[in-house]
């Protein structure tokens, strides 16, 4: 599975240290023992929260400017780790190119989240990429 299954890896770490207000080592280190991940896997999930979590408030921040009328708080969990690993990718993997992250994002939604949660995801992260192209 590769990338897919590391970013489904991620996505629910991130969403159960949201839930729990732990970002820790320790939280990431007891997700890897209980779940099985191929090598490159655990490196993505390694990295990623390892960014995102030394990063949080300047990432949110990032999300929050582009959310167009909402608050941060009340987006629903799974979305906005969706939010917060594509952020991780736009910024800190630049292997990765910007459309495959977008892609991404949307198939995490689809299958996490509610119905037309990818619409919303969507058009964040394109509010996002246009704003830093215009700068």
């Amino acid at each position: 599975m590769g990338r897919k299954q590391a970013r489904e890896g991620t996505m629910k770490l991130l969403y159960q240290m949201e839930i729990t207000e732990d970002f820790s080592e320790d939280a990431l280190s007891v997700y890897l023992d209980i779940y099985s991940f191929s090598k490159p896997e655990k490196e993505y999930i390694i990295d990623a929260i390892t960014k995102i979590a030394e990063n949080l408030s300047s990432i949110d921040n990032q999300i929050e400017k582009h959310l167009e009328g909402w608050n941060i708080n009340r987006l629903a969990k799974v979305d906005l780790a969706v939010l917060r690993i594509a952020m991780y990718e736009f910024l800190y993997r630049k292997d990765i190119p910007i459309e495959v992250s977008i892609n991404e994002a949307i198939e995490i939604v689809k299958k996490f989240s509610t119905e037309d949660a990818f619409k919303f995801i969507n058009g964040v992260l394109g509010n996002i990429v246009r704003s830093e192209t215009e700068e």
